[in-house]
């Protein structure tokens, strides 16, 4: 057991550099060897981001008498996309992920499951965290010209707001652990709870493309195809957020162990005490 514990730690330590050091690499090719390419989409102009057009670059204003827009990445967003996409992939994947462990926890009511759950949206948060950072940077860039305008974007652009949801359902998740104090209905609360949330994963998948002529996101970047310099630095920070992920991950499962031995060994003293 404790072999195995000390290679889970090795190994994550090992992720830990090597994530490190591939999103720094990644991060440097995006702003150096990466070619500027410009991913064209035509977007219809919704009513609800008139405003967002009239305060947008020239490139963003609506073409009379049809009502679309040839979208241009601006140099800064293209940047911010060898990042910002990899985040949102991680953020649904570990959120799918910690769902799944929910699950398993209602099956067999094992506590490692409730721990790896919660340990999931622990990382599921930091990384949607780092997704909605880099997207309203993105934001910022492509569609407006102050940050004062960010928020109501926020709340009007479907993807955005879907994600956003997304935000609040993790963050509730902590809230409603910390407001249980018996651990077996808090861990079946937690995984419900989780179950229930995890429906924005595919409902926000979905929804951005049912919606597609109603949102100034692009939706359609990757399948237009990417040069190899702007693919190789992607694919980079992709893996390199994956292993960084899994470490910290692998850390927080090790150091639960960690307090539930030293739980043990304080429960083993308190009775020994007390018999004494």
């Amino acid at each position: 057991m404790i072999v195995a514990v000390k290679r889970e730690l090795q190994l994550a330590l090992i992720l830990a550099i090597v994530g490190g050091l591939l999103t720094t690499i990644a991060f440097v090719m995006a702003f150096t060897t990466a070619s500027m390419q410009h991913h064209n989409t035509v977007v219809n102009a919704p009513g609800f981001i008139d405003t967002v057009y009239e305060l947008a670059p020239p490139q963003l204003q609506p073409n009379p008498p049809d009502g679309t827009v040839n979208y241009h990445n601006p140099w800064f967003s293209q940047k911010i996309f060898y990042f910002h996409v990899p985040l949102a992939q991680l953020s649904l994947l570990v959120f799918t992920i910690a769902a799944i462990f929910a699950g398993l926890f209602l099956k067999f009511r094992d506590p490692k499951y409730d721990i790896r759950s919660r340990i999931g949206m622990e990382t599921t948060l930091l990384f949607t965290i780092g997704t909605m950072i880099s997207g309203s940077m993105w934001t910022r860039a492509s569609w407006i010209n102050s940050w004062g305008e960010l928020g109501r974007v926020l709340l009007s652009e479907p993807r955005l707001v879907t994600y956003t949801v997304m935000l609040m359902f993790v963050v509730a998740y902590f809230v409603l652990r910390k407001s249980v104090e018996e651990e077996e209905k808090r861990a079946v609360y937690s995984a419900v709870f989780t179950i229930l949330a995890w429906i924005i994963v595919p409902f926000s998948f979905a929804y951005t493309r049912l919606t597609q002529e109603h949102t100034a996101h692009p939706t359609d970047v990757l399948q237009q195809g990417m040069d190899t310099s702007n693919l190789i630095p992607f694919i980079i920070a992709i893996i390199g957020m994956m292993a960084f992920g899994y470490a910290i991950y692998v850390l927080r499962v090790a150091e639960e162990r960690k307090r539930a031995q030293l739980a043990l060994i304080k429960e083993d003293i308190e009775d020994k005490l007390a018999d004494l």
